[in-house]
Formats: structure tokens, C-alpha cells, sequence
């Protein structure tokens, strides 16, 4: 018998019980105990290594991104962009790649309802010849802060009060009164798409600025949008509580049931691309995260499509153990100085460590599909068979080499050591805009959720003339029909 052939895995399951170690279970349902009556003995093994598994059974749930949903597909490359990216899954045209999708919500609970006013997260893993790369988006194409030194405290103002465990409104106005640039993600957090009607009908996008790379070296930033191709459609509060009051897993179901139906949920993949040379000629940074480039001047230029035709297998193992992290990249596709992605470099794969171990993407639904070498070993939960003798580089004894280079952005950084804020915050310009391409039923569904979440009785008056000032620096008419209806000024 080879001993390495029967791995774990359902595909060789027995007959009949056995414990973890294979042997029998005569009984799986009564305990040992002296006499029919009798107490329990701790020689039961089999009730003590089943207890034991039963205890063990919850892993840590993510801290944001908790509430989820997955499925599986493939991506397939619809144009050329070769011209961009030396990346080996967009050499041309045609060319499949097998991917995995999760979605989530971001802030609530894992069994919380998918109807709740909230982003939702929009991953990508590709499976791709040269490893796997991890697009990690959400379904906006902002984000509330520009530096993850904010991070924590955004979370931990977003999430429920720590003395009642009550998610209110007072501390997320107190927090973000702070941070003016956090009002272009309010633009859309509290628009009409801030609560999507499912998972298959909202857009995608990477939200950080990433860099492509050819193979001449040539470097260009990139966004990267998804499109679905059955529209855009979202959920109205009265039919939130309608909808999360009868099923609180709407979302999930309608993934799961579309794929086992054959009504695939497909997305358009779209880029856009800047010369870094150029980024000097707008009035914001192109590598702010709370900023959108504007399609009139960098338009979106078709790349490939998403299809998610099959269901996971097992919810635990291809969702809950899924790992995403924005660090995971290919030749061809490499980082900016984008401050939120720069941390969220470390920030994702430390947590992946934490919740699921040091040796995670050896689980099946994050390890790489395609052979992959190096001398990590050992720690917790290592299940990779080796037989090697050799576990360090360089040596005589092992041919292992060095892969062959590729191209990494060559720019030279300078510049003194300093914690400081970008010079083009430019706060307010683009969410104004949003909000006035919105009709005026679209505004009036806005002002009224403003008005709402200004009206918690915990918020200070300085904090509603706050608000009040920064939507009147965006624009004027909005500035003024908050101020009219909360009965106050503006601060500034």
C-alpha cells in the first residue's frame, strides 16, 4: 500500500467509522462507562478525540470580510494587452485561467444578514502558471482612508460599540469627522448601490493603484474594474428589510443557485492605465486611494471576462480557510507607493498567519496549481510530503537555481525620512461631482440618509457642523439642505 496515495480527502472515505487514525468505531453512539449506568471512562478514546475535534472546530473568523460567499471559474483573456504586461495569464487572447471568487461584506459578523448598508468585498485568485495572483477589491472603486495607518482605528470605529456590542452611527460620524476624504466612499456608501441586490449584479473593482510591467521594462499604473455583464441593481431600504428579514443568506443563495441552475454570473475585466510620467498633470495623486481616475481622459480598456460556473465543494475548506492577500502578485503585475496598499502588503498576510497558521497556503484552496520549490518547512499543521536532504541554497548537492529574471519597476526612490500627509489631498472635488451626477431622486434618497445618520442623539452639535461643512465644500445646494433640515451651520 502506498502510504502517501490515501490522503485525507472524502473521495476515499470508508465504509464505515473510523477515528483520524483509521481504526473501526464499533459504536458512535453510546459511551464507555462502567456498567449501564456507570460513570464515563476516560479510556474512551474515540468520545475524547471527537469532543476534542468538536471543540476545535471554529477557527477565528476574519476580522473584516467575515460574511461571505464563494464560487469558482475561470478567467479568459477577450484582448491584447501584451503591449502592457509581460504577466504569463495575459499573453493573449484566448488564453484561460482557473480562478476562484469570494465575496463579503466587510464590517459585520460572519451569520450577520447580507442586506446591511456596507461595501463588499470582490476577490479574485488566479491560479496562473506563475503562481497565484490575488486581486482584492471591493465593489466600490474608493475607500475611506488613504493611509493604513488608519486602518485599525476605522475598523474598530465601524464595528460595534466594545461596552454594548451595538454598531452606532455616533462613533463612525465621530471617527470620520476627522478624515474629509473619506467623503467620496460616503458618495457611494450611502447612494442607492451601498446596498447591492446580490452578489452577481454589482460591480468590482481593485481599488488600490497597482503597476504593470513589460518585458522591455516600460511601467505603467493600473486600476482594474469588473463590469457584470447582467447589470448593476441594488436594494432600497424597504426592500432590505423585506428581503434580510425573510432570508439572511439571500445573497449566498443566489450564487449557489444561479451556478447549480447554469445561469453563470459573468464580469467584463477593464484597466486603466497611466504613464507614471505623466501623473503630475492632475489635481489629485494617482495613488490616492479615496480618488477615482476620470474615464472622460483615462478610459477603461477591455481585458478579459470572469465566468463562475461551479460551486465550491465544501464551505469550510474553500471559503473559510480561502486566504486573499494583496502581496501575492506575478511577473508582470507589481506594486505601487499607494499608502493603503503598501500596507495592506503585510497587513493581509500576517492575518492569514494568525488565523489560519503559518503554513496556510499549503491548504488546497490557496496553494498554487502549478509546481513550486522553495525551503520553507515545518511549523504548524505543515502537511507537505519531502523527502529532500538538502533544505538550503545554494548547493552542490541540489541543482535548484535561481528562476529566470524578469521586470520590476525601476524607478530610483529618494527623499528624506518623514510621516507626513500627500500634497494633493483635494478632498472634496470628486465627491461634489458624484453626488451632482446623481438625479435629483437619487439626491434626495442621499441627503435623506445624511440626515438620518447626522440626526443619532450621541452626535455633538460640533460634529453635525462638521459634516454640514464638509458636503458644503463638496457642493454648495447639498451643504445647504443639510444645514436646513439638522437646523445648523456650517463650521467653516
Amino acid at each position: 500500500m502506498d502510504p502517501y496515495k490515501y490522503r485525507p480527502s472524502s473521495a476515499f472515505n470508508s465504509p464505515f467509522m473510523t477515528t483520524n487514525s483509521g481504526a473501526p468505531i464499533w459504536n458512535n453512539n453510546n459511551s464507555l462507562t462502567v456498567g449501564t449506568r456507570g460513570p464515563i471512562l476516560l479510556e474512551d478514546y474515540h468520545l475524547v478525540e471527537k469532543l476534542a475535534n468538536f471543540d476545535r472546530e471554529r477557527i477565528p473568523e476574519r476580522v473584516v470580510h467575515a460574511r461571505g460567499a464563494s464560487a469558482k471559474g475561470f478567467f479568459e483573456v477577450t484582448h491584447d494587452i501584451t503591449h502592457l504586461t509581460c504577466a504569463d495569464f495575459l499573453r493573449s487572447p484566448g488564453v484561460q485561467t482557473p480562478v476562484i471568487v469570494r465575496f463579503s461584506t466587510v464590517i459585520h459578523e460572519r451569520g450577520s444578514p447580507e442586506t446591511l448598508r456596507d461595501p463588499r468585498g470582490f476577490a479574485v485568485k488566479f491560479y496562473t502558471r506563475e503562481g497565484n495572483f490575488d486581486m482584492v477589491g471591493n465593489n466600490f472603486p474608493v475607500f475611506f482612508i488613504r493611509d493604513g495607518m488608519k486602518f485599525p482605528d476605522m475598523v474598530h470605529a465601524l464595528k460595534p460599540n466594545p461596552k454594548s456590542h451595538i454598531q452606532e452611527n455616533w462613533r463612525i460620524l465621530d471617527f470620520f469627522s476627522h478624515h474629509p476624504e473619506s467623503l467620496h466612499m460616503f458618495t457611494f456608501l450611502f447612494d442607492d448601490i451601498g446596498i447591492p441586490q446580490d452578489y452577481r449584479h454589482m460591480e468590482g473593482s481593485g481599488v488600490n493603484t497597482y503597476t504593470l510591467i513589460n518585458k522591455a521594462g516600460k511601467v505603467n499604473y493600473v486600476k482594474f474594474h469588473w463590469k457584470p455583464t447582467c447589470g448593476v441593481k441594488s436594494l432600497l431600504e424597504d426592500e432590505a428589510v423585506k428581503i434580510g428579514g425573510t432570508n439572511h443568506s439571500h445573497a449566498t443563495q443566489d450564487l449557489y443557485d444561479s451556478i447549480a441552475a447554469g445561469n453563470y454570473p459573468e464580469w467584463k475585466l477593464f484597466i486603466q492605465t497611466m504613464d507614471p510620467d505623466i501623473e503630475d498633470r492632475f489635481d489629485f495623486d494617482p495613488v490616492d486611494v479615496t480618488k477615482t481616475w476620470p474615464e472622460d481622459i483615462i478610459p477603461l480598456q477591455p481585458v478579459g471576462r470572469l465566468v463562475l460556473n461551479k460551486n465550491i465543494d465544501n464551505f469550510f475548506a474553500e471559503n473559510e480557510q480561502l486566504a486573499f492577500c494583496p502581496s501575492l502578485v506575478v511577473p508582470g503585475v507589481h506594486y505601487s507607493d499607494d499608502k493603503l496598499l503598501q500596507t495592506r502588503i503585510f497587513s493581509y498576510s500576517d492575518t492569514q498567519r494568525h488565523r489560519l497558521g503559518p503554513n496556510y497556503l499549503q491548504l488546497p484552496a490557496n496553494a498554487p496549481k502549478t509546481a513550486h520549490h522553495n525551503n520553507h518547512h515545518e511549523g504548524f499543521m505543515n502537511f507537505m510530503h519531502r523527502d529532500e536532504e538538502v533544505n538550503y541554497f545554494p548547493s552542490r548537492y541540489d541543482l535548484t537555481r535561481h528562476a529566470e529574471t524578469y521586470p520590476i519597476p525601476p524607478v530610483v526612490l529618494t527623499g528624506k525620512r518623514d510621516k507626513v500627509c500627500i500634497a494633493k489631498e483635494n478632498n472634496f472635488k470628486q465627491p461634489g461631482d458624484r453626488y451632482r451626477s446623481f438625479t435629483p431622486e437619487r439626491q434626495e434618497r442621499f441627503v435623506k440618509r445624511w440626515v438620518d445618520a447626522l440626526s443619532d442623539p450621541r452626535l455633538t452639535h460640533e460634529i453635525r457642523s462638521i459634516w454640514v461643512s464638509y458636503w458644503n465644500q463638496a457642493d454648495k445646494s447639498l451643504g445647504q439642505k443639510l444645514a436646513s433640515r439638522l437646523n445648523v451651520r456650517p463650521m467653516m
